[in-house]
């Protein structure tokens, strides 16, 4: 390989001769090499936008020449379409506050620009990747503003799958509608419910945590783009924020807003905790979806067993036949990933120091990561579970046919005290609830139906006085109440 020589402040450095960065991403590339993993396509657009936009508005200023400033956005678009991807390589754990991102940036910029007004790679003549490329910029406004712009990038496909999903559940709450199931708590009997019911919740909690998200990546579109170093807009012009704003706007279609306190968003991210919370809020209700699906889905003969997801894979290399919940697993997954990278979220975010938080490229990461990890978890989950779930109605019938859960409908007609005796009984002599209930003659087979329809026991009803009052004066009732007193 052939090299060209650059020199910075520290000294010579080598650089592939024919590479469009420069000696500072070599540096950074030499000192950093850390985890293999590069900045997502999202936040490189973002960058290239923000070059492309700052060029726009310094030549409108007056700030930079027509044809430097032509120069940069014509190499900005390029940036902005994927041309150097190869070259934009450095780790995402890098020298705080992404410098070297941005100087990456630059250096490609610059290097190309002056490929096209006729000059060579690394000797930046006219345009410099600091005097021109980065006029009127600091890393300090730029990654912050990139982070927010990439974020909202992917929030659009997120919203999607994460709306998909929720009403891929709320369908299957409908054609489960009819199916009465055993309701639990602490894992043990409680109630009868639909299995409708169930999907509803799940389908309402996932619709609720959209909605929280999207409000929650709102505080996104207020940057402090023209913030420069510390908050001071040092190096801008006087109209620079305003109009760097405006012309983001056009380029992103976005509807971002300019701080009134350009400082507080040099060394407060705290606008990335809010929006990585709203993930995690979104990762907790994932996975507890999965878990009740892994205990739904248990046995199938062994085990619960009221629901059929779709078969997947193999389940075991040693145990044939066997199909494990391999979709919920992975969401499991998933979603303690968002929850670990939620928790470095909100260290780097409290690691801010005075006048400036140099923890950005690692915030960058991780709420990007939990981004594409939850919008391509939750695509896997609908289209290879949710969709495919199938009820086992007679399971879900034996099973509440065996159950005690019976028992609250009847505590308005025979007291707690009493049903919850029965219930004893009914276990200690190995029978169903109705059966007890039944061989104690405190009400008549039909009035027992009544009082454990289905209708009566999954959704509220009025307690029939007029019955009530006949148990009351039932002699076996008595008897049995007196047995208790």
């Amino acid at each position: 390989m052939k090299f060209r020589k650059e020199k910075d402040v520290i000294g010579w450095v080598d650089v592939p001769a024919d590479a469009y960065y420069g000696s500072f991403t070599a540096r950074a590339h030499k000192n950093f090499q850390i985890s293999g993993i590069k900045a997502p396509v999202e936040f490189k657009k973002a960058l290239g936008i923000i070059k492309k936009a700052a060029a726009m508005t310094n030549r409108e200023l007056g700030e930079l020449e027509p044809k430097i400033a032509g120069a940069i956005i014509i190499s900005a678009d390029e940036f902005i379409a994927g041309k150097f991807d190869d070259e934009f390589f450095l780790d995402v754990f890098q020298a705080g506050a992404g410098t070297p991102f941005n100087m990456n940036t630059n250096e490609i910029i610059a290097n190309r620009a002056n490929e096209l007004l006729g000059g060579k790679k690394g000797e930046y003549k006219p345009v410099t990747p600091n005097n021109h490329v980065n006029w009127g910029q600091s890393s300090n406004d730029v990654i912050p503003t990139a982070i927010r712009i990439a974020t909202l990038f992917r929030l659009t496909t997120l919203l999607s799958e994460v709306e998909k999903l929720g009403n891929a559940l709320m369908k299957k709450g409908k054609e489960f509608n009819n199916i009465i199931k055993v309701g639990r708590t602490h894992i043990q009997d409680a109630v009868p419910i639909r299995l409708g019911q169930e999907f509803e919740a799940y389908g309402s909690a996932v619709l609720r945590s959209a909605r929280f998200m999207k409000k929650s990546f709102e505080e996104l579109l207020e940057v402090g783009i023209g913030a420069t170093a510390l908050g001071t807009g040092i190096t801008t012009h006087p109209k620079y924020r305003p109009l760097m704003v405006k012309n983001l706007n056009k380029l992103t279609g976005f509807k971002l807003t300019a701080t009134k306190y350009p400082m507080e968003l040099t060394h407060s991210m705290n606008a990335f905790t809010v929006a990585s919370n709203s993930l995690r809020v979104l990762a907790n209700d994932l996975v507890r979806i999965a878990n009740d699906f892994k205990l739904l889905v248990s046995g199938p003969i062994g085990g619960i067993a009221e629901i059929i997801i779709p078969e997947v894979e193999p389940g075991s290399s040693i145990m044939p036949g066997k199909i494990n919940p391999s979709i919920p697993e992975c969401i499991n997954m998933i979603g303690f990933q968002v929850v670990g990278n939620d928790t470095a979220i909100n260290l780097g975010v409290q690691a801010s120091q005075l006048e400036l938080n140099v923890m950005t490229p690692m915030i960058m990461h991780n709420l990007l990561w939990s981004m594409q990890l939850l919008t391509n978890g939750s695509h896997m989950f609908r289209t290879f579970c949710v969709e495919g779930i199938k009820a086992d109605k007679k399971r879900c019938q034996a099973l509440l046919e065996q159950s005690l859960c019976l028992a609250t409908g009847l505590s308005p007609y025979l007291g707690y005290k009493v049903t919850a005796e029965l219930v004893k009984e009914a276990l200690h002599k190995g029978k169903t609830l109705k059966q007890e209930v039944s061989d104690q003659n405190f009400m008549t087979i039909q009035d027992l139906d009544s009082v454990l329809a289905p209708a009566k026991l999954t959704a509220p009803s009025f307690t029939d006085k007029s019955l009530v009052g006949r148990i009351k004066k039932n002699t076996n009732y008595q008897t049995y109440l007196q047995k208790l007193s």
